[in-house]
């Protein structure tokens, strides 16, 4: 339960404002299709982001150590400090919409979310609890929760919620568990 939850958490936080969620709110403004887009980030995630927890999942039991845990924290605390860095969506990463929407965000958001925070932190959450399927169950669910209104509510979702304030719990929230992983390691708890 903790694995869910811990991922939910982390990626709906992590992905406010972030490149992936711009990305749905001009894909909405672009097709005018919610379900579509709905379902094209929801299979693109789905994807994504069970191969980044399986990457975590067989990194951590290829290099189960107190070296590769402290590791896993240290990214952690890396991705406190790059959730703190705002994202934009650049003009040439914007998709050009040849294809249905659903196509058209599928392709997109598997691209787009590679290397991003999110995946990045997917791969170290798949490797602090060893599991794929509830790692990549709280990563997508976060992941929705975060965009599904997007779609929805578009521009005036990000002129409502402070982005800064939103950032600085997110990069809190990696800050505590990046330390309550050290602390572990460490035998401290």
């Amino acid at each position: 339960m903790e694995a869910i939850l811990t991922s939910t958490a982390v990626v709906a936080l992590a992905e406010i404002g972030d490149k992936t969620q711009l990305l749905a709110i001009l894909l909405a403004t672009r097709f005018h299709r919610p379900l579509p887009i709905i379902l094209g980030i929801l299979v693109a995630t789905l994807a994504n982001h069970a191969l980044a927890a399986l990457l975590g999942v067989q990194a951590a039991a290829f290099l189960d150590s107190p070296v590769f845990r402290y590791a896993i924290a240290a990214s952690f605390l890396a991705m406190a400090v790059w959730t703190l860095i705002p994202d934009k969506l650049d003009d040439e990463e914007a998709p050009k919409p040849r294809f249905g929407a659903f196509l058209t965000t599928l392709v997109a958001f598997f691209v787009v979310e590679m290397g991003d925070k999110t995946q990045v932190a997917t791969i170290a959450l798949g490797a602090q609890y060893q599991s794929v399927l509830w790692v990549t169950a709280g990563t997508t669910l976060g992941m929705m929760i975060a965009n599904v209104p997007a779609i929805f509510l578009g521009n005036e979702l990000l002129k409502r919620v402070n982005l800064g304030t939103v950032r600085a719990i997110t990069a809190a929230l990696f800050l505590v568990i990046g330390l309550w992983v050290i602390a572990q390691t460490a035998g401290w708890l």
